[in-house]
């Protein structure tokens, strides 16, 4: 960590937290708003931007917008601190580079959503559904070689699927909570509801991944879907809203794995 950053340590570290408390809620707005659809109560099937959508029309929605678009930019910093600073302690070999990268990736994409929050609050953004999903796939196989990018991608999301379940799996979260300041009990629940979580963010990026592949293959970017595009095909399958609502439940054990994060994670920067 270089000397001029020291004295910042606790004003970064308390950043992640409020990161991880931003992310949570967005996640908790996606799972709740599922669940909902799957009872036949009203909700939506929505990604990240649709889900920030819904908060500008309810009361002091111009002041939740802008709290948790500071939440997502400092949530942004984080994961840019853990991929240049190394904050996990990966090291350089290869599967480390991968994380790190994938850490770059999601300081990206928390960064753009932290943004959109305020072009929201200059009305200046538009609601984002799976038309700009596949606006963006199209464009984006315009180019030359643009379908193996988004072939690419489609593994990339496939990949992160499956690393969420194995996560999952092999409880490698363990390793970052304080769990010293965990009762026995607490440490039980935590667990079930992180697992639940890992496991259905896994099913939805898996599903995103394998629509841009097959986007890719057939050279049709209607078949690109997002977040809420991935929660809406699970719903149409056999038993598909007993499936959106065990997924979308899981959603909602995601956010709350965040807020775990938040007030458990190991965010110290050495």
């Amino acid at each position: 960590m270089p000397s001029r950053l020291t004295p910042l340590k606790p004003v970064l570290s308390a950043t992640a937290r409020v990161g991880y408390v931003a992310k949570g809620l967005v996640y908790l707005l996606i799972g709740g708003l599922a669940s909902l659809a799957a009872a036949g109560l009203g909700g939506d099937n929505v990604g990240s931007k649709q889900a920030i959508n819904r908060l500008i029309a309810q009361p002091f929605g111009d002041l939740m917008i802008g709290l948790l678009g500071a939440g997502l930019l400092a949530y942004a910093l984080w994961r840019l601190l853990q991929a240049l600073v190394d904050t996990e302690g990966m090291g350089l070999r290869l599967k480390a580079i991968g994380a790190r990268l994938g850490f770059l990736a999601s300081a990206a994409v928390h960064a753009s959503l932290g943004a959109y929050c305020f072009d929201l609050l200059r009305h200046a953004a538009t609601a984002s559904g799976e038309r700009q999903a596949q606006d963006r796939t199209a464009e984006l196989m315009s180019h030359p070689g643009g379908g193996w990018l988004v072939f690419t991608a489609g593994l990339v999301f496939l990949g992160i699927g499956l690393r969420q379940s194995w996560r999952a799996l092999r409880r490698t979260y363990l390793r970052n909570w304080y769990r010293r300041e965990m009762s026995t009990a607490q440490r039980r629940l935590f667990e079930a509801i992180t697992r639940w979580g890992l496991t259905a963010r896994g099913v939805v990026f898996a599903v995103v991944g394998l629509f841009l592949c097959i986007a890719a293959w057939q050279t049709d970017p209607s078949q690109a879907q997002g977040l809420g595009g991935a929660l809406s095909v699970l719903a149409r399958q056999p038993f598909g809203p007993w499936l959106l609502g065990i997924v979308a439940l899981g959603l909602v054990g995601y956010g709350i794995y965040c807020l775990i994060n938040a007030a458990f994670r190991d965010t110290s920067i050495d």
